[in-house]
C-alpha cells in the first residue's frame, strides 16, 4: 500500500498547504481518494506529484466538515466517473459553538444536491473492495465528545451535540494487520482503534493514519490520551492536520518511535 498526503497544514517545497487533508491511496489494484481538503489545492499538488486523479476509482469522505469536503466540487469536475462514499447521516449541518455563536463548519451548502448523482450514502459497515471497509462509529455516548469540542449539528429539533455519526474510518486488511485511516478522529483515535479491533477480531492493529484533533487539548490530557492509544497495541501512529504541533512531542514521549508526523507531499509505504 502507498498513501500520499496531497494536502495538509504543513507545506512542502513546491507544494501548497492549507488547513485541510486529502490522501491518495493505492492498494493492490485499487485507487482511493480520502477527503479533498478545503479547496482545489490538492488537485494542483497531485499534478505536481505526478498523480492522475482521473485514475481514482472512488472517493471517501471521512466526515462532514469543510476542511475535508470543500474540494469535492473540484474533484468531480476533473474526475467524471468515481463515486464518493459518505455516511448516510452526512448533512450540511455541522457548526462550531464559539463565544455564544454558532459558526458553520460543514460541507459547502449545496454540494450534496449538486453532486447527488455522484454521491453514495452508506449506513453501517460497507465493503468498498475485498479487504477494504468503511466503518462508522459503534461506540455510544460520543455526543459527550461533541460537547467537549463545542461541536453541534443543526436539526429540526434544534441544536444537538455532535455525536460524529457522520464520521467513518477507512480500514484495510493487510498481511501486517489492520491499517486504519480516520482523518480527524473526533470520536477519539483510541476509540476508533477499539472499534476496528472489535469489527475484525483476531487481526492485529498495524497502523492508524489521520489527525487526532488535539490542537487545543491541554498537555496532560494529550499524555493520558497517548497512553490509551498505547494500550490498544497499535504498532504505527502517523498523524498530522488537526493533531497540532504541540501534541506531537507529547505523543512521542509516550509512544516513542511509533509516532510519525505527516505533511503535504509525504509518501507512506506500508
Amino acid at each position: 500500500m502507498r498513501a500520499v498526503i496531497l494536502v495538509d497544514n504543513i507545506p512542502a517545497k513546491g507544494l501548497e498547504a492549507e488547513w485541510g487533508l486529502a490522501i491518495h491511496i493505492t492498494h493492490e489494484d485499487h485507487t482511493i481518494l480520502l477527503d479533498t481538503g478545503a479547496s482545489d489545492r490538492f488537485l494542483r499538488n497531485a499534478n505536481d506529484l505526478g498523480l492522475d486523479l482521473d485514475q481514482v476509482e472512488c472517493g471517501v469522505l471521512s466526515h462532514a466538515h469543510y476542511d475535508h469536503a470543500d474540494g469535492m466540487d473540484a474533484f468531480f469536475r476533473c474526475n467524471h466517473h468515481a463515486p464518493f462514499y459518505l455516511q448516510a447521516s452526512c448533512e450540511e449541518n455541522c457548526f462550531h459553538h464559539l463565544e455564544g455563536d454558532y459558526v458553520y463548519d460543514g460541507i459547502r451548502p449545496g454540494t450534496l444536491e449538486t453532486w447527488r448523482d455522484r454521491i453514495r450514502f452508506v449506513s453501517g459497515p460497507h465493503t468498498l473492495f475485498p479487504g477494504v471497509t468503511l466503518l462508522p462509529h459503534t461506540t455510544p455516548g460520543l455526543e459527550q465528545r461533541g460537547i467537549q469540542a463545542a461541536m453541534y449539528r443543526k436539526t429540526p429539533a434544534g441544536w444537538v451535540p455532535d455525536n460524529f455519526s457522520h464520521e467513518q474510518s477507512l480500514i484495510f486488511q493487510t498481511e501486517q494487520g489492520l491499517i486504519v485511516f480516520n482523518s480527524c478522529c473526533h470520536g477519539g483515535a483510541d476509540t476508533i482503534l477499539k472499534e476496528a479491533a472489535q469489527a475484525f477480531p483476531g487481526e492485529p492493529l498495524y497502523a492508524i493514519v489521520g489527525g487526532f484533533h488535539l490542537f487545543e487539548t491541554p498537555e496532560e490530557e494529550v499524555r493520558v490520551f497517548a497512553r490509551r492509544v498505547a494500550d490498544t497495541g497499535v504498532r504505527h501512529v502517523v498523524t498530522g492536520h488537526c493533531t497540532g504541533e504541540a501534541a506531537i512531542p507529547i505523543l512521542r514521549e509516550v509512544l516513542g518511535d511509533k509516532v510519525q508526523q505527516f505533511s503535504t507531499g509525504l509518501v507512506l509505504d506500508f
